[in-house]
């Protein structure tokens, strides 16, 4: 016959084994999630060097332009190019905050 003791306690072992596997799970969950959510904050922050580099790469070729041609209309679309430039960069980092 069947032993209906032997066969509760087996079910609670592995109900026991599965509630213990499951409260990992969660603790690995938790985990990536924390994981996920520096990384993503690096991500900002490498976004927000790179937006300064371009502009700073901008600021130089408008230095060199300066200091190569005379033309005064072509410097001051640069100049409002960089202007709008650097408003886009601080919108972004306001964004971030």
């Amino acid at each position: 016959m069947f032993d209906f003791e032997a066969a509760v306690v087996e079910i609670e072992r592995k109900v026991r084994r599965l509630i213990g596997e499951n409260q990992r799970l969660r603790v690995e969950a938790e985990k990536a999630n924390e994981q996920c959510q520096q990384l993503q904050e690096q991500v900002d922050k490498q976004n927000i060097v790179i937006n300064n580099l371009k502009e700073e790469n901008n600021n130089l070729k408008l230095g060199n332009t300066l200091t190569q041609k005379g033309d005064s209309v072509e410097i001051k679309l640069k100049i409002n190019q960089l202007i709008r430039s650097i408003d886009k960069s601080l919108a972004l980092i306001n964004k971030t905050e």
